[in-house]
């Protein structure tokens, strides 16, 4: 390739005048988006089209599990319950009373129930139950208190610190706590192991939602491992829940402006919220208290341990049982012997010993007689 000459008029640049500044060494962290996708083909040994295929098919899938409703498909029918008689009766001023999953249509799936499931839910009901659509269709004004229940329900379960204060103390949980098993149950059947877990693992798995550290070791199965029942009893033992009871809390009266009122409305509260979680943390100790009980694994493995410990008592130093005896009770008259003739050794010495201070008592005394002799 020949290049073209240079035009007349062209001159070399100038050098800068400021000077160019020093190397300075870098460490990049591969990162992003793109680094992660890459991670992830090299993992699992996709080519670039097996990926995008694979990223499609997960965008489907949550399209699915979301699905917000303007496509004609509701996420698991959420919404679609139908209200009974009692619960169109719901007094609006009594919110505090209300089941607000059961208002919205999610009594199939209540604390589990998405944000996206409770919105789709709320406009379902709200299409259903406006006072303006009611008085439409029957040409006369209705009661909105259910539509009230409606909107508070939705207040409530949208606000994350106030859903977590109803869950706390959500109407079917607490009816499930006072059916918990008692000792008196078990009576006559505490060896029937399917008994045991059919009965204990959905009450740990209901309690699980409470606790503040993750993950939540499980019952578990009839074969688990020592190591893993102990840390099933450690960890429901020291079990940190983050339940609180304000949502019981009595509401300062209306109006109200006395502000000592005020105050012994909200030290009543802080009282009743303690002594709840004071209740709570005695139940849930009772509840694992008479689990561990009744838990045949405990028993296995006391059982397996008491093996262990007499395996070892008849194999120790190779002998059995029979020949350890032997040889404890030789030793001992080993020991015997030889302190009979430490003692007689010492009796001896003594006796030697008081034979030579007489000898020489009677030799200092015959040199003394020697010596008056001689003066």
């Amino acid at each position: 390739v020949t290049l073209p000459s240079l035009p007349p008029a062209w001159s070399p640049p100038s050098e800068p005048a400021s000077s160019i500044s020093p190397l300075v060494q870098r460490r990049l962290i591969p990162a992003g988006a793109a680094y992660l996708a890459h991670i992830k083909r090299t993992l699992n040994n996709h080519t670039f089209d097996e990926y995008d295929q694979q990223l499609e098919e997960e965008r489907k899938r949550l399209e699915l599990l979301n699905a917000d409703g303007l496509n004609g498909e509701d996420d698991l029918g959420v919404g679609d319950e139908e209200e009974s008689p009692e619960l169109l009766l719901l007094d609006a001023k009594e919110w505090k009373k209300q089941d607000h999953y059961q208002v919205l249509g999610l009594s199939h799936l209540r604390y589990k129930a998405t944000p996206e499931q409770i919105k789709i839910a709320h406009r379902k009901k709200v299409l259903k139950h406006h006072p303006d659509k009611k008085a439409g269709a029957s040409h006369t004004t209705n009661d909105d208190a259910f539509f009230k229940c409606i909107q508070k329900a939705n207040e409530v379960l949208t606000n994350s610190e106030r859903r977590r204060q109803f869950d706390s103390v959500d109407p079917i949980c607490l009816s499930l706590e006072e059916d918990d098993p008692s000792a008196s149950d078990f009576k006559g059947r505490e060896k029937d192991t399917a008994l045991f877990f059919k009965t204990f693992a959905p009450i740990f798995e209901r309690e699980a939602r409470f606790s503040k550290k993750i993950p939540v070791p499980m019952l578990g199965e009839n074969d688990d491992s020592k190591e893993n029942v102990h840390a099933f009893y450690d960890f429901w033992y020291n079990f940190d829940s983050w339940r609180s009871f304000e949502y019981l809390d009595k509401e300062v009266n209306e109006g109200s402006d006395n502000r000592d009122d005020k105050r012994y409305t909200e030290k009543k509260n802080k009282s009743e919220r303690a002594r709840r979680k004071k209740d709570d943390i005695t139940r849930l100790r009772n509840l694992v208290d008479l689990t561990l009980g009744l838990d045949p694994r405990i028993k296995r493995i006391k059982q397996e341990e008491k093996e262990v410990r007499e395996a070892k008592k008849k194999t120790k130093g190779g002998m059995s049982a029979a020949e350890q005896k032997a040889k404890a009770e030789e030793d001992k008259r080993k020991a015997e012997e030889e302190a009979q003739r430490k003692e007689e050794e010492e009796k001896v010495a003594r006796a030697e010993a008081k034979k030579a201070k007489t000898a020489a008592a009677n030799a200092a005394k015959k040199a003394r007689r020697q010596q008056r002799a001689a003066d």
